[in-house]
């Protein structure tokens, strides 16, 4: 004969688990990543290092036809290095999906002015390229300086645990110092694809000398440093660029 309680308790305790399931897994997903990324907006960093005697012609090549590059997709910035990097231009750009940046190479790649104009003269000039898939933090947004300056990226490599882990501790070592007035915060980018565990914070400063006396005031600033204490036991290493806008860089 069919024991109709026993069938009800074990379907019950089948729901149950199921359920604790779903809500562990969710849970165990949330603690591993942390915050999740709303939209599909990313940044590409790209980084181009380019032969010494080639310099100045990689430049004047590329403020003559980026506007053939520029017309398929949002340029955010372009820089060349002048400390933390030698013979370096890094420049970032904006897309809204990775279809849209599959169309643009597409386009780019059949784009006749683009590749005989700029493709085939500057790539006897490049020696190494890199790329870094990036998002904005959910606390971040992109500024923009009101004046013409100089930019610092600065490069965290994170311990592995996400946001979740540490994302807290670097949102508030960040904010106390752009609350305090020591540089203007422009983005601050996690990776996605490049070196994984790896922010990028894109600061602005009118000059080098006025980022010089800005970090001699920070490091006597108790909130920053007991905000920096706090982060530094998620942070593996850390290394930075100061970067100098290009004549055609949006963010000068």
């Amino acid at each position: 004969m069919l024991n109709i309680r026993g069938v009800i308790r074990k379907a019950y305790g089948l729901s149950e688990k199921i359920c604790n399931m779903k809500s562990t897994k969710q849970l165990t997903s949330f603690i591993s990543t942390g915050p999740q990324q709303q939209h599909g907006t990313f940044y590409e960093i790209r980084t181009y290092c380019i032969k010494p005697e080639k310099m100045n012609a990689f430049s004047k090549l590329t403020n003559e036809n980026i506007h053939l590059r520029t017309a398929h997709s949002e340029l955010i910035g372009y820089w060349t290095v002048e400390y933390g990097g030698i013979n370096q231009f890094v420049h970032i750009w904006k897309y809204d999906s990775f279809a849209q940046r599959t169309a643009v190479r597409t386009a780019l790649a059949h784009d006749k002015d683009w590749q005989e104009k700029y493709i085939a003269h500057m790539m006897p000039m490049l020696q190494i390229q890199d790329n870094e898939v990036t998002y904005l933090v959910p606390w971040c947004k992109i500024g923009k300086p009101v004046k013409d300056g100089v930019y610092e990226l600065v490069t965290f490599q994170m311990k592995p645990g996400g946001p979740a882990v540490w994302g807290p501790a670097f949102q508030m070592a960040v904010n106390t110092h752009a609350n305090a007035g020591y540089a203007d915060l422009i983005g601050v980018f996690h990776n996605e694809f490049g070196q994984l565990n790896q922010v990028h914070v894109l600061w602005w400063y009118e000059n080098p000398d006025q980022r010089a006396a800005g970090r001699h005031k920070a490091h006597e600033d108790a909130r920053v440093v007991a905000a920096v204490r706090a982060s530094v036991s998620y942070l593996v290493s850390q290394k930075n660029k100061l970067l100098l806008p290009t004549p055609f860089s949006p963010l000068k």
